[in-house]
């Protein structure tokens, strides 16, 4: 049955009703498509779709009551020059000391690009060689993005130069890398959310990593005023919290014209008026 709602613009009212603002504020915060965002992160995402009256503090008080904030303080590194293009330069990154999962997993190995911001999470174990790394690298970052110009990390020269010695033997290129990553921001926000993931998920979290990679880079990004998908594909992608879809019908109550009038969407998603 289509039901009653009320609009704020595009937005959807929603009522005065602490269970139902409850569940969405669940919604968005702690299922798999969302695994923990931060209250302005979580903020910029439901403003996409639902209003109501205090909504921005709601937010920031239910973040604070479930989610510990875990800051680190960020070192003074000068800022690295803004890539011309999408996936010309990366960030690196491990996250370790993780529970190991029954598939021997034991570490995450982040990968972002530095001008969209997306950002790709890998479970590896700490004892991979360069040569098993550079491997999983072409099968997960270069089919998808091409091969990069630079990489950035803070993992150290030993390390670097031994994985892109492998790399550049994989693809007969050269490719140049440096050893500090400046995005400190990023980086937190990253290694903030995965050991969360990790905690609620216990031995089972590498299951959990392509839900909190389709979280992270559908949410907004204070760096970018964006979500990573949306500079790299020009648009957001769905999720079961935006339940309006190309052909659902629905019943709308008119602010304006207080009528109902019954809409539908056509095959480009926009929607058209089917009442008499």
């Amino acid at each position: 049955m289509p039901t009653a709602r009320r609009w704020h613009g595009d937005r959807i009212c929603i009522p005065n009703i602490k269970s139902i603002r409850d569940l969405i504020l669940k919604e968005a915060h702690e299922t798999a498509y969302s695994i923990h965002p931060g209250s302005e992160k979580m903020y910029q995402d439901l403003k996409q779709k639902f209003w109501w009256y205090g909504m921005k503090r709601e937010v920031a008080e239910y973040v604070a009551l479930v989610k510990a904030e875990h800051q680190k303080p960020a070192g003074l590194l000068r800022p690295l020059k803004i890539p011309q293009w999408k996936w010309e330069e990366i960030g690196m990154d491990f996250i370790v000391g993780l529970p190991r999962t029954q598939s021997g997993f034991d570490s995450i190995w982040v990968v972002v690009d530095r001008l969209t911001k997306v950002a790709h999470f890998i479970p590896v174990k700490t004892t991979y060689s360069g040569a098993k790394l550079a491997e999983l690298y072409m099968s997960r970052i270069v089919c998808l993005h091409g091969v990069l110009k630079k990489i950035v990390s803070d993992r150290g020269t030993r390390f670097t130069s031994h994985f892109w010695k492998r790399l550049h033997e994989s693809m007969g290129t050269n490719i140049s890398s440096t050893d500090r990553w400046a995005d400190e921001r990023t980086n937190q926000i990253l290694e903030d959310m995965l050991r969360a993931c990790a905690i609620q998920y216990g031995t089972s979290w590498d299951k959990s990593l392509p839900y909190a990679e389709f979280s992270y880079n559908n949410s907004y990004q204070a760096s970018i005023k964006m979500s990573p998908f949306r500079a790299l594909y020009g648009r957001r992608c769905g999720t079961p919290l935006h339940w309006d879809q190309p052909g659902e019908k629905q019943l709308v109550w008119s602010r304006n014209h207080r009528r109902r009038r019954t809409t539908s969407t056509n095959d480009s998603g926009e929607f058209e008026d089917c009442s008499n």
